[in-house]
């Protein structure tokens, strides 16, 4: 990605980013890696640059800061009734109807879902789904204990602090990371999903504990 290697190159960390992200979808259209027009993922990206944490994201997935015993949220869940991710679908011909984009897609930002992105006059930026990523910022400091990165099926369960909480629990107790993402899983399974539901849509974690050089 040439417009993306050579903004991380002279430093430009937020602008490398939006590029890499807007370059990766459009390389993904033209080359037909997403099968079929309604093909697509959201992403959460952290980068840990000059200091600082560079968090980016389309769609719902979330990441999570613990400073201080504190949630932080590094990123923006892009729902489609949110008012300025609404004007930008309505301006690009679409509707938002029962919180999702023409009453079908459940978000507003996401790689691929291409049927959402055909407007003929405006650009990638502007089209009813767009890959244009949001980034937050987040200097490194020893108040940092550990991100969490995980999908919507997580956060549409349990909170960012609750979550938050949960971890640190259990890194008092002295589980493993590993361990705990699939504690953390299983606590928010729904028992059944055959009627589908919270609890029931996918769940990927990470946490990535910040040890300052220390034994974890």
């Amino acid at each position: 990605f040439v417009s993306a290697n050579t903004d991380f190159l002279s430093g430009k960390t937020q602008l490398g980013l939006r590029s890499a992200f807007m370059e990766f979808d459009r390389s993904m259209m033209e080359s037909n890696v997403a099968k079929g027009e309604n093909t697509g993922s959201t992403a959460v990206v952290v980068v840990v640059r000059f200091g600082t944490i560079f968090c980016a994201n389309i769609g719902d997935s979330r990441a999570v800061a613990c400073v201080s015993g504190r949630a932080h949220d590094l990123s923006i869940d892009h729902k489609p009734n949110l008012p300025h991710e609404r004007d930008r679908i309505m301006s690009a011909g679409g509707f938002v109807d029962f919180n999702r984009v023409n009453g079908n897609l459940a978000l507003s930002r996401a790689f691929g879902d291409y049927a959402y992105k055909r407007h003929p006059d405006r650009p990638a930026e502007e089209q009813m789904l767009t890959a244009l990523p949001d980034i937050q910022e987040l200097p490194l400091s020893d108040s940092l204990e550990f991100l969490i990165l995980a999908c919507d099926g997580i956060w549409d369960v349990i909170s960012s602090q609750d979550a938050v909480n949960f971890v640190r629990k259990r890194i008092s107790d002295n589980q493993e990371p590993e361990e705990i993402c699939e504690a953390l899983i299983d606590h928010c399974l729904a028992p059944e999903c055959d009627m589908g539901g919270l609890g029931c849509d996918n769940m990927t974690v990470i946490i990535a504990a910040y040890l300052r050089g220390e034994p974890y």
